[in-house]
């Protein structure tokens, strides 16, 4: 009986491992974000959180939480080569982070995307309420 439920232990976690996993080649970002189990959060709690690359060095903070023109969520973060400091704003959708604990990973946008992404402008944005909640992914670093 103890193989059983080791093994049954083993199996659940290789299944939120592959669940939770690297992206697919062969998955649209809706369906990237849709696997990472999507849980809700108040935009409020994910302001001045920190988003780390994957050697979890940080890339920035989150500053605003916006709606773009076409109905899509975005992170506007404070990207800065240098630690997240002296930031400029750049849109993160919010289907290419997971959260882990008080910490955001990017997980679909590397460190050059952020050097390379343009500086957030806000037109046709909305900020989003602290008080309302979104869903964000999930993720394990």
């Amino acid at each position: 009986m103890r193989k059983t439920g080791i093994r049954s232990a083993v199996a659940a976690v290789a299944l939120l491992a592959s669940v939770l996993g690297a992206a697919r080649a062969d998955e649209t970002p809706e369906e990237r974000f849709q696997r990472r189990m999507p849980q809700p959060v108040l935009v409020g709690d994910l302001i001045g959180l920190p988003v780390l690359d994957d050697n979890q060095s940080t890339l920035g903070y989150v500053r605003q939480v916006v709606r773009t023109s076409a109905g899509k969520i975005d992170l506007i973060v404070s990207y800065s080569p240098w630690f997240g400091w002296f930031g400029h704003p750049v849109a993160v959708p919010i289907g290419s982070v997971g959260i882990f604990g008080r910490n955001i990973a990017s997980l679909d946008m590397s460190r050059q995307d952020f050097a390379a992404a343009p500086t957030w402008s806000g037109a046709g944005a909305q900020p989003i309420p602290a008080t309302e909640t979104i869903r964000i992914g999930l993720t394990r670093h």
